[in-house]
């Protein structure tokens, strides 16, 4: 009788780390609690910690691989799903992400190059604000 008034208390909160990672915002759960123990995590505004309950209708803010997302939570999920469940379990209210254009090219040399010269390799430090010379 304890076990299920223990499951219906519990039925309407999910722990921040597990739904993140449920609904597929980052692709482990370990990535999802280092994302909320390093501050990279807001529930309605205020930071939060893995274990953190969360309820429908809370927002989630989580900057994860360079980019900001901002959702509300819709269903509350404990097990991970497939992305057309996923997707149903949020509303998305992210920015969209910068054209590709924005951002910054990456060196690319020729196939077939063989490895940088040293010279090679100190312009692309240069280029990319490495080490400062010496």
């Amino acid at each position: 009788m304890a076990a299920e008034g223990s499951s219906a208390s519990g039925e309407g909160t999910v722990r921040a780390d597990v739904w993140i990672w449920s609904v597929r915002l980052t692709k482990t759960r370990s990535q999802a609690s280092a994302a909320c123990r390093a501050g990279h995590v807001r529930v309605n505004g205020d930071r939060v910690k893995p274990a953190q309950s969360l309820r429908v209708g809370d927002q989630v803010r989580i900057f994860h691989a360079g980019r900001e997302r901002i959702v509300v939570v819709s269903k509350i999920l404990r097990k991970r799903v497939g992305p057309p469940v996923a997707v149903q379990a949020y509303a998305d209210n992210s920015p969209p992400p910068p054209p590709k254009e924005l951002t910054a090219p990456a060196a690319v040399r020729d196939r077939g190059a063989g490895r940088p010269t040293k010279r090679d390799r100190r312009e692309l430090e240069r280029l990319h604000g490495g080490r400062p010379k010496a």
